[in-house]
C-alpha cells in the first residue's frame, strides 16, 4: 500500500484552495488597501479612529463601484451578500492597516447593520435595516452588563416591563462599541424569570428620551461606551422576535460574527509578520543580518506556521456555516485560536524590532494593545474553551 501511494502522481492527489472568485476578491481588496487606503492612513495620527469625512466619502464611492460594500448584508437589500468564507477573506485583507483591528479599511466598506435585523418584521427591516443601507445609519448591539458579558443568560439585569402598548427599559449596558455614533441599537433585556428563556431583544432609537452614554477609556484608541436606560419607552412593534427569544438572536449574531472577527485578527498579525520579515532582511547586528540568526528565523517560522493553521480553522468554520451546518463549536475553535495566535505573532514581531517595535513610529504597539482586547471581545478565550470542552465531554458521555 505504501509503495502504491508513493508512486501516485502528485497531480492526482489534489490540493485545497480557495474558489477562483474568492481569490479574485482577495486580490481586489489587497489592491484597494494598497492604492486607496494606505495613502490616506499614512497621513493620519497614530491613534486615529476615523477617516476624514470628505476622504471617507471618496473611499466608499470607489468601494461601491468594486462591489465592496456591506459584506454581511443580503444582496436583496443592497449589500454584497457574501457568504461566511467571503466575509473572512475580506475581513483579513481589510484589517491590514493601522486602524484595521477595529476600523477595517478605514470604514471604506460601510457598516453592516446587525445581521439579526433581517429576521425581523417587514416594518423593522424597512425602518431600520433598509434605512441603514440606504442612508448610512449605524447601529450598536448591547448585551454586556456590569454583572458580566460572557454569560448573558444569567448576567443580564436590564429589565423590560410591558406597560400597555410599549415596554419600559431600565438598566445599564457596558462595553458597547460604536454606541455614541449610532442611530439605533439592539438591546437585550430581561422580560421574564429564569435564564436564557427570560431574555428578549428590542430595537431602540438612540435619541429616545432616557438614554445616556458615557465613554469608557481602555487600552485601545477606539473607546466603547456605557449606555444607561432610565424608563426608556420602546413600542411593542420594536420587539425583535418573540418575547423570550432574544438569546437565540444573540447567539446568531455572536456565532456567525466570530468568523470575520477571527479572520480580522489574522490580517493584523500577517501584516506585522511581513513587516518583521522585511526588517530582519535589512537589519544588521553583531556582524550579520537578523535574518541569519536562528533565534529570529524560528520566531518567523513559528509565526508563519501558526497563522496558516489558524487561518484554516477560520475557513473550516466558515465552510460549515455556508453549508448550513451547525458551526458553534468550529466558530469557538477559530475565534480562540486566531485571536491568541495573532497576539503571539505581534508580540514576536515587536521583539524582532526591539525598541522600535514599541515606538509609535510603527503600528505594532497599537496592534499589540488592540489584539489584547480581541481575546476578550465576542466571548473570551475561556468561554470558547468551555464550548469545546463541553462538546468533547458530551460526545464521550
Amino acid at each position: 500500500m505504501l509503495d502504491r501511494q508513493e508512486k501516485q502522481p502528485m497531480s492526482t492527489l489534489g490540493a485545497w484552495e480557495l474558489p477562483e472568485e474568492l481569490q479574485q476578491l482577495r486580490e481586489t481588496v489587497r489592491r484597494f488597501m494598497l492604492h486607496e487606503v494606505k495613502p490616506i492612513e499614512d497621513r493620519l495620527p497614530h491613534d486615529a479612529v476615523r477617516c476624514p469625512p470628505e476622504e471617507l466619502k471618496i473611499l466608499q464611492t470607489k468601494a461601491k463601484a468594486l462591489g465592496l460594500w456591506l459584506m454581511r448584508t443580503p444582496a436583496e437589500y443592497g449589500g454584497a451578500g457574501l457568504n461566511l468564507l467571503g466575509q473572512a477573506i475580506v475581513a483579513e485583507e481589510a484589517s491590514k492597516c493601522r486602524m484595521g483591528a477595529y476600523i477595517p479599511a478605514l470604514g471604506a466598506f460601510g457598516a453592516d447593520p446587525p445581521n439579526v435585523i433581517w429576521l425581523g418584521t417587514k416594518y423593522q427591516i424597512e425602518k431600520y435595516g433598509v434605512a441603514s443601507v440606504k442612508e448610512g445609519k449605524r447601529a450598536f448591539f448591547a448585551i454586556s452588563e456590569a454583572s458580566g458579558g460572557a454569560d448573558p443568560g444569567r448576567a443580564i439585569r436590564c429589565q423590560a416591563v410591558l406597560k400597555g402598548d410599549r415596554y419600559v427599559l431600565n438598566g445599564t449596558k457596558l462595553w458597547i462599541t460604536g454606541a455614541k455614533s449610532a442611530d439605533w441599537g439592539i438591546v437585550f433585556a430581561r422580560t421574564g424569570h429564569g435564564g436564557r428563556g427570560g431574555i428578549s431583544s428590542f430595537i431602540v432609537d438612540a435619541n429616545t428620551k432616557g438614554i445616556s452614554m458615557k465613554e469608557i477609556q481602555v487600552i485601545r484608541a477606539y473607546s466603547p461606551y456605557e449606555v444607561h436606560f432610565d424608563n426608556v419607552e420602546v413600542p411593542v412593534e420594536n420587539r425583535l422576535g418573540d418575547e423570550g427569544g432574544g438569546f437565540r438572536l444573540a447567539e446568531k449574531w455572536l456565532v456567525e460574527g466570530r468568523v470575520p472577527y477571527a479572520a480580522g485578527t489574522l490580517g493584523v498579525a500577517q501584516a506585522a509578520l511581513e513587516m518583521a520579515i522585511d526588517w530582519a532582511k535589512q537589519r544588521e547586528t553583531f556582524g550579520s543580518r537578523l535574518s541569519e540568526k536562528q533565534a529570529i528565523q524560528w520566531m518567523l517560522a513559528d509565526s508563519e506556521m501558526e497563522l496558516r493553521a489558524a487561518r484554516l480553522l477560520v475557513y473550516d468554520a466558515a465552510w460549515r456555516g455556508d453549508l448550513g451546518k451547525e458551526m458553534k463549536l468550529e466558530a469557538s475553535i477559530a475565534k480562540v485560536t486566531a485571536t491568541e495566535t495573532a497576539g503571539r505573532v505581534v508580540d514576536r514581531c515587536i521583539q524582532i524590532f526591539g525598541g522600535l517595535g514599541v515606538s509609535k513610529e510603527l503600528p505594532l504597539e497599537r496592534w499589540y494593545r488592540e489584539l489584547r482586547i480581541k481575546r476578550i471581545g465576542e466571548g473570551p478565550s475561556e468561554v470558547q474553551r468551555m464550548v469545546v470542552a463541553r462538546n468533547l465531554l458530551n460526545q464521550r458521555g
